[in-house]
């Protein structure tokens, strides 16, 4: 199966956002991907970089997934798409996940919050793995996915072949240049979307935005931990990469002992 990972810039509002989620859906399409997944709160935009926030309403947000849900139909491709949403009139860090056919299909919240994040969302409660075109998958988001290896080793243990995880790592106003995926001088990040993959054989998909200083690149890693491919720092665009969901066994996961972490 082909599935794809959108770098996009940071959108500076709702309908930027939807105009690079029709522009990348589009790309990721015409070269054969059935699933594409965008970074973390594409939709309005992570809190902090460029989006008005007045536009952080509940009827704002719920016509943005009405477009995204025709952008999917249009494009035949399902989409992981993470925005804000307002749950019982609470507000998540959730991604959504929409059909080829434009069907809503469910989300996954953000469970666990960077200390930062505590007066921007709601914590989520919850997990699910989901199945698209007979891919299972689960998501964790950023700082979850980073920090809490629990969050990976659920789906995994639940029969998932493979986790995305849109994430934000970076900005555009300060930082450094990172060249080599995985260097040593590099922050921990991209180690531990290997680590992900490896301690419990499946592949992982991380997806982070083109920043001018980004810390971490868009890559899917195989279950052995290696990286298949990875998208350049900086550079806006789809990367689309061909998985054999059968290799995403679980195997390690499985294993766990789990009386032993009580």
């Amino acid at each position: 199966m082909k599935i794809a990972l959108a770098s996009p810039p940071f959108p500076s509002s709702i309908d930027h956002g939807l105009q690079l989620l029709e522009k990348f859906a589009g790309d990721a399409a015409r070269g054969g991907a059935e699933i594409i997944c965008f970074p973390e709160s594409f939709i309005p935009g992570y809190p902090g970089m460029g989006y008005a926030i007045e536009s952080r309403t509940p009827e704002a947000l719920e016509m943005a997934l009405e477009k995204a849900q025709l952008i999917a139909k249009s494009h035949n491709i399902a989409l992981i798409l993470p925005m804000d949403g307002y749950i019982a009139d609470c507000i998540y860090n959730l991604a959504y996940v929409i059909s080829g056919t434009g069907e809503l299909l469910g989300y996954q919240t953000k469970n666990q919050l960077d200390p930062s994040e505590d007066e921007l969302w709601t914590a989520g409660v919850a997990r699910k793995v989901f199945e698209i075109n007979g891919l299972k998958f689960g998501i964790t988001i950023c700082h979850e996915g980073f920090r809490y290896p629990e969050s990976v080793r659920w789906s995994a243990c639940n029969g998932a072949h493979i986790v995305f995880h849109p994430h934000l790592t970076g900005s555009n106003e300060t930082g450094q240049h990172y060249h080599t995926f995985g260097a040593k001088e590099n922050p921990y990040y991209e180690k531990a979307m290997m680590m992900r993959a490896l301690e419990n054989t499946i592949y992982f998909a991380s997806v982070n935005y083109a920043s001018t200083y980004q810390e971490s690149a868009s890559a899917v890693i195989a279950p052995d931990g290696s990286c298949v491919k990875h998208q350049q720092y900086g550079e806006a665009g789809v990367l689309i990469v061909d998985i054999d969901p059968a290799k995403g066994s679980g195997m390690l996961a499985k294993r766990f002992k789990s009386n032993l972490y009580l």
